[in-house]
């Protein structure tokens, strides 16, 4: 990644990405290592590249590499260097990243993954700002302030053996703690605005809005994926009802699961009719018997009966508990939930778990 002249965009106005956006400014023009720890999706790249252009090298190289991406020799080549001949395949020199980062910024993303011998190189680097190419034995200079990420324990792995504690130490002078998206909600309707308008441009519309029943899908839904996800949820959302060109108003669906899909696969069908394995894999139709409740209703209105139906004897069956219910039927928790939202059940699911237990 190169240089730029404006620093990346950190959208948010909640109490705990207030703080942060304090802490990044702090830290920023300090010359020291920062850490930066969060969940997968939290932001963790847009942060370092934010600590680099609000920084006093922001008119230098600002490098970013993935350790994960790459295997020890490679990564070692990658940050280092090599030269012609240190491995199979090195015809000629290569000029690492601390070589072509030298007065600028190197952020080094899923840093936990890095082996042993790079981490000592790192801590090397890190003390002296000295290094050597892989395969050679001149020992070079770089001026380069290093911010690393990961999403796991460092001190857990510190602890355990796995991770250098004394590197550890070094990248440490300060943690900044990204916020999941779940610990700041006032900021969906912002960033799901943001990136909704920008999906609109994209695809050459204007952008609705979203309706009170869609920000609602949304506020409710727990992100694991958190801003990443969001983003990719809400792009998903416009897309889909703007491409045709056939929206009428806000946009009301919020695919939350782009593989979720009317179409279940056969063996779920097998499973939530009760029909044995064997059922399933011939393709069996799962219609209802004449003596059944639903015989003689019109399609649609059998299948959200059936529908309401299984969802109500699962919740019985563990006696209010969505969680359970949810591995019975096997749906996400999330997916339970909307569809107790749909057909009115979160006051049973409620009534169930009060009612007393019986000796």
């Amino acid at each position: 990644m190169g240089t730029t002249r404006d620093p990346p965009p950190l959208i948010g106005q909640a109490p705990a990405w207030v703080e942060i956006l304090q802490r990044i400014s702090a830290a920023a023009p300090l010359d020291r290592p920062i850490l930066v720890i969060g969940e997968r999706g939290t932001g963790k790249e847009l942060v370092a590249a934010r600590l680099h252009f609000l920084s006093g090298r922001w008119d230098k190289t600002y490098l970013a590499v993935n350790c994960a991406a790459l295997p020890e020799d490679l990564l070692d080549s990658e940050l280092f260097g090599h030269e012609a001949g240190a491995f199979t395949g090195a015809a000629k020199r290569h000029i690492g990243r601390f070589e072509r980062a030298d007065g600028g910024c190197l952020f080094l993303d899923e840093i936990a993954t890095a082996s042993t011998r790079v981490q000592e190189k790192l801590l090397r680097v890190i003390e002296y700002g000295e290094f050597e190419r892989l395969g050679g034995d001149r020992t070079l200079s770089t001026d380069v302030r290093l911010i690393a990420a990961t999403n796991v324990d460092l001190p857990a792995l510190a602890a355990k053996g796995r991770f250098r504690a004394d590197l550890l130490d070094r990248l440490a002078f300060d943690v900044i703690t990204l916020p999941p998206l779940r610990a700041r909600t006032e900021d969906i309707p912002v960033l799901a605005e943001h990136f909704g308008r920008r999906m609109a441009r994209e695809i050459g519309a204007s952008f609705p809005g979203f309706s009170n029943r869609a920000m609602a899908a949304m506020l409710a839904h727990a992100w694991p994926g958190n801003v990443r996800e969001l983003k990719n949820t809400v792009e998903r959302a416009v897309y889909r009802a703007l491409a045709a060109g056939e929206a009428s108003g806000p946009i009301e669906a919020i695919p939350l699961d782009p593989f979720e899909s009317r179409f279940r696969p056969l063996e779920q069908i097998g499973a939530v009719a009760g029909l044995p394995p064997v059922a399933a894999e011939k393709g069996a139709a799962v219609l209802p018997a004449a003596s059944s409740p639903y015989a003689g209703l019109p399609f649609d209105a059998a299948v959200l009966a059936f529908e309401k139906s299984l969802l109500s004897e699962a919740l019985t069956a563990t006696q209010g508990n969505q969680t359970l219910a949810a591995e019975r039927l096997g749906l996400s928790y999330h997916q339970l939930r909307n569809a107790l939202r749909k057909h009115e059940l979160i006051g049973q699911a409620r009534a169930i778990r009060k009612a007393p237990r019986e000796a």
